[in-house]
């Protein structure tokens, strides 16, 4: 008897209980739809219709953990874990890129402290990560991106607060004098980048008499800062597959506040092809980057297919280089330079750079651009019609504080001033140049104006150093940029997503271009093209056509414009 009372208890109960759910109405409604239909999986169907009335996922952990990056070493990976239907499921993971720059000939000292300070970085990353975000982002929906990257941020202002008491602390014990004013500050926070001694900022320069611009201070990276830009972008991709779109989908919806835009661009590659740069052999110092942009009206497939056919004749040229005379170059009144008088070609291909190029050495700037220019010649292509070309001048690491000038090439060196006259005249010679990436140090400013007001009509003047750390230029509502055309921006250290839509809407705003870089220390992880794709970025610079960690991006890429072609949303 109490059995049976028992039974008609718990049936009373369970009946309530999926009445209050809405079940009973739910599962009949199903069933009289599936029967009409009478689909070949049956249970396929059924929990198709009942998943739309689960709960939204949340995420129940965070893993951080060491990884190796393009050029082995270490970096920070974050898996983002979801309750999904009562059951816990690894969503997605990230790898962050690296923001240190990679020295070719660094001496053995300058290593070892290099690694180990990212080491250490690394490993507080994974602390923060499995501890504090761990905790702080449980039951969040990985959806909801602003209060995410709310909570990341006030963590990061956090830490940022106790480094500075415990910096404080110590100078106290220590009660050590603060540095000279001539020399800027390095400060600040522990495992940041230290200001190179030579930032001599306001020394008279000799014989000019004149003092050059003080180097801004080098903003401090605070260790284990890479766990809130990885955790960031792993929420984004995680909230983008439980949305069952891509990534770059996700980005466009998120920028334009869910009303998504009827067409998408691909943004045009900026390829690197020679890296003759500070490290490279040869004399000349200034080309860190010589990059190919393809026309506008060529598809992304048929633009990476034309410059690997001129990577090609560029390789076959310099080999033949390096076995007998020089070949014959372009006609020079064809393209509309100048002859030199000087040996074109190198001796002999070196190796290939950490940005998937070549690394050769160049005595001064037009070797180079000759080069390129036989190169298109040679299989029918001509400069400013069928390519383009693109300098990354990195002049930052060239600044000489001592002289108050750039290291054009070994032992020549010109005054900022001297700078804006000579890229005039190098884009007289070579009008096929039409993107300038870091010509002058941000701090020369003036220059900026000039070289702005001087070739701004013929070419793009892009400023990359000067954009390095985004979250402190979205909280600088001037931007903080020389003049310029646009911005390099990279996604690093405490990054957010959140950031990266915010400064690209006020880039915009100020009719600024954007472009998305890929920085030095570059992971196999492809979000960066989403990214730019997402953005509406117009350009996206990923390196060279080598490396495996740089052309899984160009792979990306092209799988992008395919959906894009194939879905009629490709502008």
């Amino acid at each position: 008897m109490e059995a049976e009372v028992a039974r008609r208890r718990r049936a009373r109960e369970a009946a309530e209980y999926y009445s209050s759910q809405d079940v009973p109405r739910r599962l009949e409604e199903a069933l009289n739809a599936l029967f009409r239909l009478r689909p070949a999986d049956l249970y396929g169907d059924l929990a198709n219709c009942f998943s739309k009335f689960s709960k939204a996922p949340v995420i129940c952990k965070l893993v951080g953990r060491k990884v190796l990056d393009g050029v082995g070493r270490p970096t920070l990976e974050v898996e983002i874990y979801c309750i999904i239907k009562n059951y816990e499921k690894r969503v997605c993971s990230t790898v962050i890129s690296s923001d240190s720059q990679i020295l070719e000939n660094a001496l053995s000292e300058a290593t070892e402290a290099d690694e180990k300070e990212r080491n250490d970085s690394v490993n507080t990353a994974v602390a923060w990560v499995n501890e504090s975000l761990n905790t702080l982002l449980r039951d969040l929906k990985p959806t909801e991106q602003c209060e995410v990257d709310k909570i990341l941020g006030e963590y990061f202002t956090k830490k940022v607060e106790e480094e500075k008491e415990i910096q404080k602390e110590k100078e106290e014990e220590e009660d050590a004098p603060p540095p000279p004013s001539c020399v800027p500050p390095t400060t600040a926070l522990s495992g940041g980048k230290k200001a190179s001694a030579l930032h001599l900022a306001g020394k008279m320069v000799s014989g000019a008499e004149r003092m050059i611009s003080p180097a801004e201070s080098m903003e401090s990276v605070l260790r284990g800062s890479s766990a809130i830009g990885a955790t960031s972008l792993a929420a984004a991709k995680a909230g983008a597959t439980i949305s069952c779109i891509p990534l770059y989908l996700y980005i466009a919806l998120l920028k334009h506040d869910q009303d998504l835009p009827k067409e998408l661009t691909v943004p045009l590659p900026m390829v690197s092809l020679l890296n003759c740069g500070k490290f490279s052999p040869g004399k000349l110092k200034l080309m860190k980057e010589i990059m190919l942009i393809p026309p506008v009206h060529l598809s992304l497939k048929e633009s990476i297919e034309r410059i690997l056919d001129i990577q090609k004749e560029v390789v076959k040229l310099l080999e033949a280089a390096g076995k007998g005379p020089s070949p014959q170059l372009a006609d020079k009144k064809k393209s509309g330079t100048h002859g030199t008088g000087k040996k074109v070609l190198p001796s002999a291909i070196k190796r290939i750079s950490h940005l998937g190029c070549l690394i050769m050495g160049f005595d001064n700037l037009e070797q180079p651009l000759l080069l390129m220019q036989a190169a298109c010649s040679n299989i029918g292509l001509e400069l400013g019609a069928d390519m383009y070309l693109a300098i990354n001048c990195a002049a930052h690491e060239l600044i000489d504080y001592h002289k108050g000038k750039y290291e054009v090439t070994t032992g020549t060196f010109k005054s900022p001033d001297e700078m804006v006259d000579m890229y005039v005249e190098l884009i007289d010679n070579f009008p096929s140049i039409i993107a300038l990436v870091d010509p002058l140090r941000k701090e020369d400013r003036q220059q900026w104006d000039n070289i702005c007001y001087a070739l701004g009509s013929q070419c793009y003047l892009l400023a990359e150093d000067a954009a390095t750390r985004i979250s402190r230029l979205a909280t600088d509502r001037d931007m903080n940029l020389p003049k310029c055309s646009g911005a390099v921006l990279k996604y690093l250290n405490q990054t957010k997503v959140s950031d990266l839509l915010e400064l690209t809407g006020l880039l915009h705003g100020q009719r600024h271009i954007t472009i998305l870089g890929s920085p030095d220390g570059e992971s196999s992880d492809d979000s960066l093209v989403d990214l730019a794709v997402g953005l509406g970025a117009k350009f996206i610079k990923l390196g060279g056509l080598c490396r495996g960690e740089r052309v899984t991006k160009y792979n990306r890429l092209l799988a992008i414009e395919e959906e894009l072609a194939k879905n009629s949303t490709l502008r």
